[in-house]
């Protein structure tokens, strides 16, 4: 009885969804195919700790002109520990007369954070940050 009991605990009760970082690669070879991403040119502004992953702030910012000739086409942002790991997706262009974004989103774990800038001539450019959440929330 008792074990019957585990099993019926052990299907109901949820347990969080992890990509891996590989998962992470793949979503951004998707959106962004083999390109070369550097790091710099993207600010990326995330808690450090996080006491509630239901609603975690995020602003990124990244260093354009923004002009026709020079500008971000769009942002995108990724977490390695949710089921889902394309978070959210800005595009952007030169009329935005600034590139800067910024938006809430859930957190399922303790993660790192990374933002990826798709300039104009077609250059990548990124910033990273670790996050630790105390409250997970994208429970499946």
């Amino acid at each position: 009885l008792a074990g019957g009991a585990m099993l019926v605990a052990a299907v109901l009760i949820p347990v969080p969804a992890r990509t891996e970082p590989a998962d992470v690669d793949a979503s951004v070879a998707d959106l962004f195919g083999d390109r070369p991403v550097r790091s710099g040119r993207v600010d990326m502004k995330v808690p450090a700790i996080s006491e509630n992953g239901y609603s975690v702030t995020l602003s990124v910012e990244v260093d354009s002109p923004m002009t026709v000739d020079d500008h971000v086409v769009r942002i995108a942002v990724f977490a390695e520990a949710n089921p889902l790991p394309d978070v959210v997706r800005f595009e952007l262009g030169p009329r935005a007369g600034r590139a800067r974004v910024q938006t809430r989103f859930r957190m399922a774990d303790s993660q790192k954070i990374r933002a990826i800038a798709e300039m104009s001539d077609g250059s990548l450019w990124s910033a990273e940050s670790f996050v630790v959440v105390t409250l997970a929330a994208c429970v499946v």
